[in-house]
């Protein structure tokens, strides 16, 4: 008996390795084994050239019916030029005579991995385009579209140049342009506050009449400048860049309300007071809390880490109301301010896997899915119970931005399926001869005459990026950050100061998470439809009145459970080394997973030996006469 007792221990033991073995084992992958019906690799391949097909349709577009006007109008199939056309108002502010569009491209280009298209495009640009208009243009739009176009373009140019054989010519003409630009800009920085005037003239300044005066800006406009001037500072040297933009965030920072941490939406530069003080995710806020993060991430600076941290357990605990983000008064965070959501905050998901927090942004974006599933484009905005509140939808990029970073840190096949959606509602709702025209209302699906710098600067680039592998693509995509308005800016400006900055190599001999990954898989296919499910009947006549409550818990902290995965993101630093890791709480997950096997295993062991310890008591008794 007591050798059949060892045994049964022994079988429970071996039991017990075997399992935690196939849980925390190198062999371990969570995608081959959790979607075996996934999307296949031909099906994946057809898809990205299919995206690839898209993009030459509005590029060639442009290039043949546009070029140098800064945007292509698809339905009259001509360029748009600033002040010949007639004024759509503050949305022409993006718009300055400069090839905007082909700027704006550059780098879609490259990762499409057309090098003699990039080269011919960085030739027209250095050649052709000038910034001494006399045009009043938005400091914060020329930020995120020219200035990060002719960044990222310069990089890469550099990078191409020593590592392919095209652009042997190149003597960082674009860089020129970019300090060109940025110089222009900087006199918008000249306020009490250092917070930017919205609003400037490339050849005047804040001169001419009427500029100096215009003194409210949205948070976003003034808080999107980091990542871009930071890189034309430590790229070209001159460190004032980068010293105005934090001094700006600095000024933000000091705006915010300090019993709720979050942010208005519209403030006066001079005096720092909010104008708009309704707070949310969306348009007028949402890449100010992008930056923030992104700013830590590509400069290594603690208190950007702490401020995004800040703003960020703000907006879950007041803004957040289960899979919904609804704008509330910053001063009075318990009190909406509106009932409708903006398409902006479809980039909100992204954001939260670069923070490591995927179950809402898993929850968020299927709300998304379900709004765009029923108008096929996500509208401008729409009410808590999905209805279209302003129907136009311009082709935006950040519902797929989100859809992409999902993907990157799930291996979700669904979220291929989700862009394979999105791809058959431009073809077949936005496809014109002559480009990709904007819808105007999602209802009639009507067209409008326009076709933003974005579609080809980030829509197509993510759909791309979607359905590529890594060895697609020329570029390491791990060893960038991208933008607002995606561009690649390298991971590696954070290594060096403003006068000793190389770019032969974006490989630098970072602290390497091999033995993490060996020890804990990667956040790929963590997360089943089972997490997605409850978003799919959120429009009901059950839950049409609870959809803008706010759950009781919503404040507290989510508990780790077997179901209730989330990555984390591990940022360290080692001198000026910095390491972006996206890894889940697996650890504990499954220290947790282990600890109960091996308690109920042990239990069984106990139990089995009180059996066998009974039954050989009860045996002898019933033997005795």
């Amino acid at each position: 008996m007591a050798v059949n007792s060892f045994s049964l221990y022994i079988f429970y033991y071996l039991l017990y390795s075997v399992f935690s073995c196939f849980v925390c084992g190198e062999s371990l992958n969570f995608t081959s084994k959790s979607y075996t019906n996934g999307m296949s690799k031909e099906e994946k391949m057809t898809l990205r050239e299919e995206a690839r097909d898209m993009f030459y349709h509005a590029y060639n577009a442009y290039m043949d019916n546009a070029y140098p006007a800064d945007e292509l109008m698809p339905l009259s199939c001509k360029g748009r030029w600033r002040s010949i056309h007639t004024s759509r108002g503050d949305i022409d502010d993006t718009l300055g005579n400069f090839s905007l569009t082909l700027i704006d491209t550059l780098d879609t280009l490259a990762i499409l991995g057309d090098l003699s298209e990039f080269e011919h495009a960085v030739k027209l640009i250095s050649d052709t385009v000038s910034f001494d208009s006399d045009i009043v243009v938005s400091v914060f739009e020329t930020n995120i579209r020219v200035l990060g176009g002719l960044l990222s373009g310069h990089v890469l140019a550099e990078y191409f140049k020593l590592n392919s054989d095209v652009m042997q010519w190149y003597t960082g003409q674009l860089l020129e342009l970019a300090k060109d630009i940025g110089f222009r800009l900087l006199p918008a920085f000249n306020t009490t506050t250092g917070i930017p005037h919205g609003r400037i003239n490339l050849r005047h300044g804040l001169k001419p009449k009427g500029l100096a005066w215009s003194v409210d800006t949205c948070t976003a406009c003034a808080g999107t400048m980091i990542l871009e001037m930071a890189a034309l500072s430590r790229l070209s040297g001159l460190p004032v860049f980068e010293a105005k933009a934090h001094r700006a965030m600095d000024g933000l920072w000091a705006a915010r309300n300090r019993d709720s941490d979050l942010m208005g939406t519209v403030l006066n530069v001079d005096s720092g007071d909010w104008i708009r003080r309704d707070s949310g995710v969306g348009a007028g806020i949402d890449s100010y809390y992008e930056y923030c993060l992104k700013a830590y991430v590509l400069l290594g600076q603690d208190k950007y880490l702490s401020r995004f941290d800040k703003h960020y357990s703000a907006v879950m605990k007041y803004i957040s109301r289960g899979p919904l983000l609804l704008d509330v008064h910053m001063h009075k965070p318990q009190m909406p301010s509106r009932n409708f959501m903006d398409a902006l905050l479809a980039f909100w998901p992204g954001l939260q896997v670069l923070k490591g927090d995927i179950k809402p942004a898993v929850e968020i974006h299927e709300m998304l899915y379900q709004v765009m599933q029923r108008h096929n484009f996500i509208p401008e905005a729409f009410t808590a119970d999905f209805q279209v509140h302003w129907g136009q939808h311009p082709l935006r990029p950040e519902f797929l931005e989100s859809t992409y970073f999902l993907y990157k840190s799930t291996g979700d096949p669904h979220y291929l399926d989700v862009g394979k959606r999105v791809l058959r509602a431009l073809q077949t709702h936005a496809r014109v001869p002559c480009g990709y025209a904007a819808v105007r209302d999602v209802r009639t699906g009507a067209h409008e005459d326009r076709m933003d710098s974005f579609v080809l600067a980030e829509t197509f680039k993510y759909l791309y990026l979607l359905f590529s592998e890594e060895e697609d693509l020329p570029l390491n995509m791990d060893q960038f950050i991208f933008t607002t308005e995606a561009h690649l800016l390298p991971l590696s400006l954070t290594l060096y100061n403003y006068t000793h900055y190389h770019l032969d190599n974006f490989e630098h001999d970072f602290d390497s998470d091999e033995e993490l990954s060996r020890q804990c898989p990667s956040t790929l296919g963590l997360f089943p439809a089972t997490v997605r499910e409850p978003m799919k009947n959120l429009v009901s006549e059950k839950k049409c009145s609870q959809l803008g409550s706010r759950p009781g818990d919503n404040t507290k902290p989510r508990k780790l459970t077997l179901h209730d995965f989330q990555a984390c993101l591990s940022l360290t630093s080692d001198g000026a080394d910095i390491v972006l890791v996206l890894l889940p709480h697996c650890v504990q997950l499954y220290a947790l997973l282990i600890s109960l096997v091996f308690s109920l295993l042990t239990l069984i062991v106990v139990l089995g030996l009180y059996y066998n310890r009974y039954r050989i008591q009860f045996r002898g008794q019933g033997a005795r006469p």
